[in-house]
C-alpha cells in the first residue's frame, strides 16, 4: 500500500446493502481496507477475519446473537492494549438502552447510523490509536440522551459495600478529575489541551491515569461512569 500502515476492518450488520455502503465508504481510504463482513453475531465470533481485525462496526440488533452478545464475545475481559478489535456499535437514538449494553459489553464507542462518512471514517482511526469515539457532536447528544437512564441505573444498582465508582473518584487528582469532565462532555485531547492550555501528550498522561485509576478498559468506560455518577450533568 505504498507504505501506508492499513487499519483493517470488520462489517457486521443483518443488511447486505448496509454492508455494501460502508464497505465502499471504508475502502475509498488508502489507509483502510475491510477484510471480513459478517450477517451477525454467530458469523461474528465464528470469523478468524473478523477476529483478526483490527476494528469492527457493529450493528446491535441482528438476527441469532445479537451485536451485544457479539461485542461481549469479541472483546470479553480484554485488558487495555490487549489482543482483539476495537469495537464501534451503530445504532438510532431508540436503541439507547442497547447502546449501554454494548458499552458495558466492551464497545470503544457507538455512533448514529446517519452520521456523514466522515465521521465514520474518524471514529474508525480514532478508536484504532485507542481513544474512544465520543467526540462527534451526534454522540454528544446521545451522552446527554442516556446520562439520565446512567444515572437512574446507578442509583437502583446493588452493589457490595466500597465498589460505588463514584467512591473511585476520590483517587483521582483535582487535574485528573477536571480532564475526566472534559471527556465527559465529549472534548477529544486536542480541546482538553487547549481548554487548560496544556499539551497533548500531558492530556494523554492524565487521560491514561483516570483509566488506569478508575479501573476503565478506555475512554467511553469512563465517560460512562462520569455520567453515572453525575459528576457531569447534561444541558
Amino acid at each position: 500500500m505504498g507504505g501506508v500502515d492499513v487499519i483493517t476492518v470488520g462489517l457486521v450488520d443483518d443488511q447486505e446493502l448496509v454492508r455494501a455502503g460502508l464497505a465502499m465508504v471504508v475502502d475509498s481510504q488508502p489507509d483502510l481496507r475491510v477484510v471480513a463482513q459478517a450477517g451477525d453475531g454467530d458469523e461474528a465470533v465464528a470469523s478468524p477475519a473478523l477476529r483478526g481485525a483490527d476494528v469492527v462496526l457493529m450493528d446491535v440488533r441482528m438476527p441469532r446473537m445479537s451485536g451485544i452478545e457479539a461485542t461481549r464475545q469479541l472483546v470479553g475481559d480484554r485488558p487495555p492494549g490487549g489482543p482483539g478489535p476495537r469495537v464501534v456499535v451503530l445504532t438510532t437514538f431508540d436503541l439507547d438502552e442497547h447502546v449501554l449494553d454494548a458499552v458495558h459489553a466492551g464497545a470503544s464507542g457507538f455512533l448514529l447510523k446517519d452520521s456523514p462518512p466522515e465521521v465514520l471514517l474518524d471514529a474508525i482511526r480514532t478508536v484504532h490509536r485507542g481513544d474512544a469515539v465520543i467526540a462527534p457532536s451526534t454522540t454528544r447528544r446521545l451522552l446527554a440522551h442516556v446520562a439520565p437512564m446512567l444515572r437512574e441505573a446507578e442509583r437502583t444498582a446493588r452493589r457490595p459495600v466500597g465498589s460505588l465508582p463514584g467512591s473511585a473518584l476520590d483517587r483521582l487528582t483535582e487535574r485528573e478529575r477536571e480532564v475526566l469532565e472534559q471527556m465527559a462532555l465529549g472534548l477529544s485531547n486536542a480541546e482538553i489541551a487547549a481548554h487548560f492550555v496544556l499539551s497533548e501528550t500531558t492530556v494523554k498522561t492524565h487521560v491514561g491515569r483516570v483509566l488506569a485509576k478508575l479501573h476503565c478498559r478506555d475512554r467511553v468506560q469512563a465517560v460512562v461512569l462520569a455520567h453515572r455518577v453525575g459528576l457531569v450533568v447534561p444541558d
